[in-house]
């Protein structure tokens, strides 16, 4: 059995600091890396010890395999933690810390490799009976091949890459007259963003769900599922909005998603906590999507309505011990949702945003949970993924969920640069949403471009008010009056402007 009692946690942000407690709750130690524009975040602080590994652009720090070991040895760590995105599913890295004598908290390297690879990943979901979208399961060598596979499977179809992920290197193409073109342009965008050119194609669906199921496989051979999430509300193939249980989803349904995704784990010999996503169309056909071979962004909805901590168990796991969890078990309990705090401006195409952070003010109450990576005063740089915080609530039910949502939204206050807050309050009172009525084509059905004339200066006018405030106590502390006075009073009626502003 692998023992330790330190973890480097190879990551940053808010999972890093969701990496650190979790292992302080299983009484290890825990050790962050930082790079220089990470100095000041917060999981640097709440660390046992931190580490800086290099300048702020990822290739020199996060990515940087070497510096990363370097660390882990020099503070006398057993494991290594990836967290999500950076290294996480890289096989390689996996493979490295292993040569390094230390534990992977994740899956093993053959298991990565054997997923990462689309095509080799629909071979094995094959074989294994689980059902994959019609389509290619060899690679593609030119583009002579996709006429001949688009002809037998028909329009509309994906080009897809083979080592893709998050929407890149993907087209859809509606007739043979596109298919060279964007042929072309799939393949150059998949070299630029994965170092490989290879594509497949599979039939485009009209209009699924994307459904995901979250699986837990140990060492001494057990594997369960725990349940679904639904994750249909995108931009781009960019999550933004995930809950569990899916109103989509009944019990017969989820008993046949469960067998799926513990079969497509058993076929890769997977140990640790990941995630199979699927397709669901609107006769209830699922199809095997992909595998994340990793803790997911929105694992916390699985835990709300679950009662498992996914992080504890990967670390339980990566010990060699069994999970505490047991199938038959698992039946869902209340309804949980989570919105992704991005410093995106939905006003402008989810355009990035920077800035320092001024003021942040997280919501609290029964059935709330903020799981940041930033406080005020912090810079947010283009350096790193968007991503500040995740917003989630848990609920008797999904109708109170959504109103818990909403108190929730009306009550986080960020100051000092856009954020997707606004976009989340409008899908929480739209009617179709409360309906329950989305697939992956929602926000182009919604449309920011429906959004109120006016929205986006309602939406700022007291957010400038909380900054306005916030000028006015500096100058006050840089020039202290004859005379004690009160400190400005933000939570009465500034934060008041604010909800009154964000309700019309």
């Amino acid at each position: 059995m692998p023992e330790f009692t330190r973890v480097l946690i190879a990551n940053r942000g808010e999972i890093a600091l969701r990496i650190i407690r979790a292992c302080h709750e299983e009484g290890l130690e825990a050790v962050a890396v930082y790079s220089e524009a990470d100095r000041l975040s917060p999981h640097v602080r709440a660390a046992d010890l931190a580490v800086p590994i290099g300048p702020p652009p990822a290739i020199d720090s996060y990515l940087n395999i070497g510096v990363l070991l370097d660390a882990a040895r020099a503070t006398g760590c057993g494991a290594v933690h990836p967290g999500y995105g950076f290294l996480s599913e890289r096989a390689p890295f996996a493979e490295a810390v292993e040569r390094a004598g230390l534990v992977f908290v994740g899956p093993p390297a053959s298991a990565i490799r054997a997923m990462g690879d689309k095509t080799e990943a629909r071979r094995r979901m094959q074989a294994a009976g689980v059902p994959i979208v019609p389509g290619s399961t060899q690679a593609l060598t030119d583009v002579h091949q996709a006429v001949i596979q688009a002809a037998r499977i028909g329009f509309p179809v994906l080009l897809k890459a083979a080592a893709g992920g998050g929407g890149k290197g993907m087209r859809l193409v509606r007739d043979a007259a596109e298919l060279e073109s964007a042929f072309d342009a799939a393949r150059s965008e998949s070299l630029k963003a994965f170092g490989a050119d290879d594509l497949y194609v599979e039939r485009y669906l009209e209009a699924p769900r994307h459904i995901e199921v979250q699986v837990l496989a140990d060492a001494h051979g057990r594997i369960v599922a725990l349940g679904e999430r639904e994750c249909s509300i995108q931009r781009r193939y960019q999550k933004l909005i995930e809950e569990a249980p899916s109103l989509a989803v009944s019990p017969a349904l989820r008993r046949r998603l469960s067998e799926a995704a513990t079969a497509a784990a058993g076929s890769v010999g997977y140990v640790g906590a990941g995630t199979i996503e699927f397709l669901l169309t609107a006769n209830g056909t699922f199809y095997f999507l992909e595998m994340n071979t990793r803790i997911q962004v929105e694992h916390p909805v699985t835990e709300l309505v679950y009662g498992v901590d996914l992080v504890r168990e990967q670390l339980r796991i990566a010990a060699g011990k069994p999970m505490r969890v047991h199938a038959g078990t698992l039946n869902p309990r209340g309804h949980a949702i989570e919105c992704r705090i991005t410093a995106e401006d939905p006003f402008n195409d989810f355009l990035p945003a920077t800035g320092t952070i001024e003021y942040l003010h997280v919501p609290g109450g029964t059935g709330v949970r903020w799981d940041g990576g930033v406080e005020a005063g912090n810079a947010v740089t283009l350096y790193y993924d968007p991503l500040l915080g995740k917003l989630i609530v848990w609920a008797e039910s999904r109708e109170v969920a959504i109103r818990r949502m909403l108190r929730a939204l009306r009550d986080l206050v960020i100051v000092g640069l856009p954020t997707s807050q606004a976009f989340h309050l409008l899908v929480m009172d739209d009617p179709g949403f409360q309906r329950g009525d989305i697939d992956v084509t929602y926000i182009d059905r919604f449309g920011l471009g429906q959004l109120p004339h006016g929205t986006r200066e309602e939406l700022a006018r007291p957010l400038a008010v909380v900054a306005a405030l916030l000028a006015e106590e500096r100058r006050a502390v840089a020039q202290p009056p004859r005379e004690p006075s009160p400190p400005p009073r933000l939570t009465a009626w500034a934060l008041e402007g604010l909800r009154e502003g964000l309700r019309q």
